[in-house]
Protein backbone atom coordinates (compact mmCIF):
# COMPACT_ATOMS: atom_id res chain seq x y z
CA UNK A 1 0.00 0.00 0.00
CA UNK A 2 1.15 3.44 -0.30
CA UNK A 3 1.87 6.77 1.37
CA UNK A 4 -1.15 8.54 3.02
CA UNK A 5 -1.91 11.24 1.10
CA UNK A 6 -0.74 10.44 -1.94
CA UNK A 7 -4.21 10.80 -3.73
CA UNK A 8 -5.96 14.10 -2.81
CA UNK A 9 -9.87 12.19 -4.13
CA UNK A 10 -10.00 8.38 -4.85
CA UNK A 11 -13.21 6.46 -5.65
CA UNK A 12 -14.00 3.60 -4.76
CA UNK A 13 -16.07 1.57 -6.66
CA UNK A 14 -18.69 -1.01 -5.85
CA UNK A 15 -22.16 -2.62 -6.24
CA UNK A 16 -22.43 -3.22 -2.42
CA UNK A 17 -25.19 -5.93 -2.48
CA UNK A 18 -25.11 -5.65 0.49
CA UNK A 19 -22.39 -3.67 2.28
CA UNK A 20 -19.64 -6.15 4.03
CA UNK A 21 -16.41 -5.92 5.81
CA UNK A 22 -14.34 -6.53 2.55
CA UNK A 23 -15.93 -3.32 1.23
CA UNK A 24 -15.06 -2.08 4.67
CA UNK A 25 -11.71 -2.74 4.34
CA UNK A 26 -11.09 -1.31 0.80
CA UNK A 27 -12.63 1.98 2.00
CA UNK A 28 -9.65 2.33 5.12
CA UNK A 29 -7.28 1.26 2.70
CA UNK A 30 -8.45 4.35 0.17
CA UNK A 31 -8.31 6.65 3.29
CA UNK A 32 -4.83 5.25 4.41
CA UNK A 33 -3.59 6.54 0.28
CA UNK A 34 -6.14 9.38 -0.09
CA UNK A 35 -7.27 12.91 1.47
CA UNK A 36 -10.60 11.98 0.60
CA UNK A 37 -13.00 9.10 -0.48
CA UNK A 38 -15.41 8.93 -3.11
CA UNK A 39 -17.75 6.13 -2.78
CA UNK A 40 -19.71 5.30 -5.69
CA UNK A 41 -22.59 2.69 -5.45
CA UNK A 42 -22.84 1.18 -8.96
CA UNK A 43 -25.71 -0.61 -10.51
CA UNK A 44 -28.03 2.28 -8.85
CA UNK A 45 -30.77 1.95 -10.77
CA UNK A 46 -30.79 -1.97 -9.62
CA UNK A 47 -32.96 -3.46 -6.68
CA UNK A 48 -35.42 -6.81 -6.31
CA UNK A 49 -33.34 -8.93 -8.00
CA UNK A 50 -31.90 -12.02 -6.67
CA UNK A 51 -27.84 -10.31 -8.16
CA UNK A 52 -29.19 -7.11 -6.64
CA UNK A 53 -31.49 -6.93 -3.79
CA UNK A 54 -30.93 -3.82 -2.25
CA UNK A 55 -32.37 -0.40 -3.27
CA UNK A 56 -29.07 2.35 -3.66
CA UNK A 57 -30.63 4.44 -0.69
CA UNK A 58 -30.47 0.82 0.99
CA UNK A 59 -27.05 0.24 0.13
CA UNK A 60 -26.30 4.02 0.73
CA UNK A 61 -27.86 4.12 4.21
CA UNK A 62 -25.95 0.55 5.56
CA UNK A 63 -22.69 1.87 4.22
CA UNK A 64 -23.39 5.41 6.45
CA UNK A 65 -24.32 2.75 9.56
CA UNK A 66 -21.04 1.02 9.20
CA UNK A 67 -18.53 3.93 8.26
CA UNK A 68 -20.00 6.50 11.45
CA UNK A 69 -19.02 3.82 13.51
CA UNK A 70 -15.94 3.04 11.97
CA UNK A 71 -14.37 6.14 11.05
CA UNK A 72 -15.85 8.17 13.99
CA UNK A 73 -15.79 12.06 13.73
CA UNK A 74 -13.70 11.58 10.52
CA UNK A 75 -16.33 10.01 8.55
CA UNK A 76 -17.57 13.43 7.48
CA UNK A 77 -14.19 14.84 6.59
CA UNK A 78 -12.86 11.86 4.80
CA UNK A 79 -15.69 10.83 2.63
CA UNK A 80 -16.07 13.68 0.37
CA UNK A 81 -19.53 11.66 -1.31
CA UNK A 82 -21.41 8.69 -1.38
CA UNK A 83 -22.74 8.65 -5.26
CA UNK A 84 -25.67 6.35 -6.53
CA UNK A 85 -24.34 6.10 -9.87
CA UNK A 86 -26.88 4.03 -12.64
CA UNK A 87 -25.12 1.86 -14.90
CA UNK A 88 -24.38 3.10 -19.00
CA UNK A 89 -24.54 0.21 -21.69
CA UNK A 90 -20.78 1.37 -22.55
CA UNK A 91 -17.69 0.93 -20.94
CA UNK A 92 -15.05 2.44 -22.84
CA UNK A 93 -16.73 5.47 -22.02
CA UNK A 94 -17.59 4.74 -18.27
CA UNK A 95 -15.04 7.11 -16.37
CA UNK A 96 -15.74 9.80 -18.76
CA UNK A 97 -19.61 9.73 -17.26
CA UNK A 98 -18.22 9.16 -13.96
CA UNK A 99 -16.21 12.96 -14.30
CA UNK A 100 -18.90 14.18 -15.77
CA UNK A 101 -21.25 13.17 -12.37
CA UNK A 102 -18.37 13.22 -9.34
CA UNK A 103 -16.54 16.40 -8.21
CA UNK A 104 -12.26 15.66 -9.39
CA UNK A 105 -10.84 12.37 -8.57
CA UNK A 106 -7.17 11.92 -9.23
CA UNK A 107 -7.08 8.28 -8.76
CA UNK A 108 -9.36 4.75 -8.04
CA UNK A 109 -8.98 1.70 -5.48
CA UNK A 110 -10.46 -1.54 -7.06
CA UNK A 111 -10.13 -5.05 -7.35
CA UNK A 112 -12.02 -5.58 -10.45
CA UNK A 113 -10.27 -5.74 -13.55
CA UNK A 114 -12.37 -4.07 -16.30
CA UNK A 115 -12.72 -1.16 -13.94
CA UNK A 116 -8.83 -1.10 -13.52
CA UNK A 117 -8.76 -1.27 -17.60
CA UNK A 118 -11.20 1.55 -17.92
CA UNK A 119 -9.23 3.91 -15.37
CA UNK A 120 -5.96 3.12 -16.61
CA UNK A 121 -7.01 3.40 -20.30
CA UNK A 122 -7.70 7.67 -19.35
CA UNK A 123 -4.72 7.69 -18.34
CA UNK A 124 -5.92 7.29 -14.04
CA UNK A 125 -3.75 5.77 -11.44
CA UNK A 126 -5.17 2.39 -10.25
CA UNK A 127 -4.65 1.01 -7.34
CA UNK A 128 -5.07 -2.91 -6.40
CA UNK A 129 -6.02 -3.37 -2.53
CA UNK A 130 -5.40 -6.05 -0.50
CA UNK A 131 -8.46 -8.58 -0.77
CA UNK A 132 -10.22 -9.11 2.72
CA UNK A 133 -11.22 -12.55 2.73
CA UNK A 134 -12.19 -12.75 -0.76
CA UNK A 135 -13.23 -16.23 -1.41
CA UNK A 136 -16.02 -15.92 1.50
CA UNK A 137 -16.57 -12.26 1.96
CA UNK A 138 -18.16 -11.26 -1.25
CA UNK A 139 -21.71 -10.01 -1.87
CA UNK A 140 -22.47 -12.98 -4.14
CA UNK A 141 -21.87 -15.50 -1.38
CA UNK A 142 -23.47 -13.62 1.31
CA UNK A 143 -26.47 -13.57 -0.76
CA UNK A 144 -26.24 -17.22 -1.38
CA UNK A 145 -26.04 -18.16 2.17
CA UNK A 146 -28.76 -15.63 2.90
CA UNK A 147 -30.79 -17.35 0.53
CA UNK A 148 -29.89 -20.67 1.89
CA UNK A 149 -30.66 -19.80 5.37
CA UNK A 150 -26.56 -20.16 6.04
CA UNK A 151 -24.38 -17.91 8.39
CA UNK A 152 -24.41 -14.67 5.96
CA UNK A 153 -23.95 -12.29 9.02
CA UNK A 154 -19.97 -13.28 9.96
CA UNK A 155 -18.85 -11.22 6.92
CA UNK A 156 -20.79 -8.08 7.86
CA UNK A 157 -20.55 -5.17 10.20
CA UNK A 158 -22.81 -5.91 13.08
CA UNK A 159 -24.86 -2.72 12.35
CA UNK A 160 -24.75 -3.71 8.68
CA UNK A 161 -26.28 -7.27 9.90
CA UNK A 162 -29.01 -5.77 12.13
CA UNK A 163 -29.99 -2.97 9.68
CA UNK A 164 -31.05 -5.93 6.88
CA UNK A 165 -32.57 -7.58 9.23
CA UNK A 166 -34.83 -4.65 10.02
CA UNK A 167 -35.74 -4.61 6.19
CA UNK A 168 -36.27 -8.30 5.75
CA UNK A 169 -33.19 -9.14 3.78
CA UNK A 170 -33.30 -12.72 3.66
CA UNK A 171 -37.01 -12.83 3.19
CA UNK A 172 -36.28 -10.69 0.09
CA UNK A 173 -33.69 -13.36 -1.66
CA UNK A 174 -36.12 -15.88 -0.66
CA UNK A 175 -39.39 -14.19 -2.15
CA UNK A 176 -37.15 -13.06 -5.32
CA UNK A 177 -36.17 -16.75 -5.85
CA UNK A 178 -39.62 -18.12 -5.70
CA UNK A 179 -40.38 -15.90 -8.45
CA UNK A 180 -37.65 -17.08 -10.73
Amino acid sequence: MEEQGKYQRIVVPGRFQPPHLGHLELIKQALKIADEALIIVGSAQESYTINNPLTAGERIEALILMLRHELGSSFCERITLIAPIPDIAMNKVWVQYLRMMLPRFDAVITGNELVAMLFEDMGYPVVKPVMYRRGECSGTVIRRRALEGGDWRSCLHPLVAEYLDSIGFSERLRRLAAKL
